[in-house]
């Protein structure tokens, strides 16, 4: 049975995006809250980046000016990894029967992270597509932005291209330097088609891996936090090191393995191997730091 109906087929395939409401029960939103207040909390405790990922970088990744007073807690890497409550909304959640109806019933789990923006922050996200950071063999790979708080027109939403996953994919190369972000031009080129994505707590933004996107400050008084979720067609196969590996990389959240390898036909530049915590600090110049 298809949890999505043909309009909204249609809409995700015309535009690369698409919020659907209730892709969690209240019960696996509260606990997914209650879980990161408490990893909130437990950052006043420090003053640098903390905890460990499978590759050796940091898990907890805080953002400049975090301190025990006013915490900053800005990304948690592979949060699955380290939580029964996020690895079972990764596996079991509405979210990936959505996915199913849009790639098909085979999926594989590729990575998950939890980004947030806290109150008067001001941390962005620059323009880019996830497509050049997880070259496969094919492009069936949908990231998918659980809204574990409401989100707004002010505090910080997801801010989209529509149709750009029908487009080039642009290199997010620049002086020699993997940025992680398109180049000025190509956003300058494409501003007036920009629209926010917003909806209420408990939704998710669906996105094809190659649509163009990017995110603003968060400048209101209230949260945006968001817990992000990567699937892809089981028939795909990684052409690069994964920039976000964990334990559960490739597991096999829904259908069967085929045996099989599909390939569609593009070219882009193969993305840098991250070395440092925070893919933010990357657009933020440290090239080829993070991912």
């Amino acid at each position: 049975m298809k949890t999505l109906t043909a309009e909204q087929y249609d809409a995700f395939w015309r535009d690369g995006v698409l919020v659907v409401e209730d892709a969690v029960t209240p019960q696996q939103l509260a606990a997914l809250r209650a879980t990161f207040d408490q990893w909130v909390e437990d950052s006043r405790q420090h003053d640098e980046d903390y905890g460990e990922t499978l590759d050796g970088r940091k898990r907890f990744d805080l953002q400049p000016g975090h301190s025990a007073a006013t915490p900053g807690l800005r990304r948690v890497q592979s949060p699955e990894e380290v939580s029964d409550v996020f690895a079972s909304v990764m596996r079991s959640a509405r979210t990936v029967d959505v996915v199913g109806d849009l790639i098909g019933p085979n999926l594989r789990f590729h990575h998950g992270k939890v980004n947030s923006k806290l109150p008067g922050t001001a941390t962005k996200v620059l323009f880019h597509q996830d497509f050049n950071f997880q070259p496969m063999t094919n492009d069936d790979i949908i990231t998918c932005l659980l809204f574990i708080d409401e989100v707004t027109l002010e505090n910080g939403p997801l801010e989209v291209v529509p149709g750009s996953h029908r487009g080039s994919l642009f290199t997010h190369w620049h002086d020699g330097q993997f940025t992680g972000a398109v180049a000025d031009e190509v956003m300058e080129a494409h501003q007036d088609q920009v629209l926010p994505c917003v909806g209420k707590a408990g939704s998710v933004c669906l996105m094809h891996s190659s649509l163009l996107h990017g995110s603003a400050p968060n400048l209101s008084s209230s949260p945006r936090t968001l817990y992000i979720t990567t699937y892809y067609a089981e028939d795909a196969r990684e052409l690069s090191p994964n920039a976000l590996p964990s334990t559960l990389t490739h597991e096999l959240v829904s259908g069967v393995e085929t045996g099989k390898i599909r390939c569609s036909s593009y070219e882009m530049e193969l993305p840098a191997v991250p070395k440092g915590t925070s893919f933010f600090a990357q657009q933020e110049g440290s090239a080829s730091e993070t991912a």
